[in-house]
């Protein structure tokens, strides 16, 4: 009994750790395809290709870390943050409302794109 209860407890632990939350999805290959393109944290709006990259209302991104450092895909005005991107890693968010979202990297400032969503 206490082994069934011991891993119970323990699904339930990596159930709860491995859960996402927000509008935020990571996934591997989902989405309009953006590249973090090698040597990108020394780029400015060529870091991410496309840029900018227009998706229609309801669509999903997917930004991939083609460099060799992480990097992140973070809305300027706070509404998401892909967190870190490790190198071969890739994020994606799918964009419910139309608009012009410029994004950069948290890591290195200089690295900025935007999605157009009609």
């Amino acid at each position: 009994m206490a082994l069934r209860i011991a891993g119970t407890t323990l699904l339930i632990l990596v159930t709860i750790g491995c859960g996402s939350s927000g509008n935020t999805t990571m996934a591997p290959t989902n989405g309009t395809p953006v590249s973090i393109v090698s040597g990108s944290s020394n780029l400015t709006t060529t870091a991410y290709s496309p840029n900018p990259i227009t998706v229609a209302v309801g669509g999903t991104i997917t930004w991939t870390n083609n460099d060799n450092t992480a990097h992140t895909a973070t809305d300027d005005a706070g509404g998401w943050n892909s967190g870190s991107i490790a190198p071969g890693g890739s994020f994606s968010r799918t964009f419910p409302s139309a608009g012009t979202f410029p994004y950069h990297c948290t890591l290195h400032v200089n690295m900025i794109g935007s999605v157009r969503v009609q």
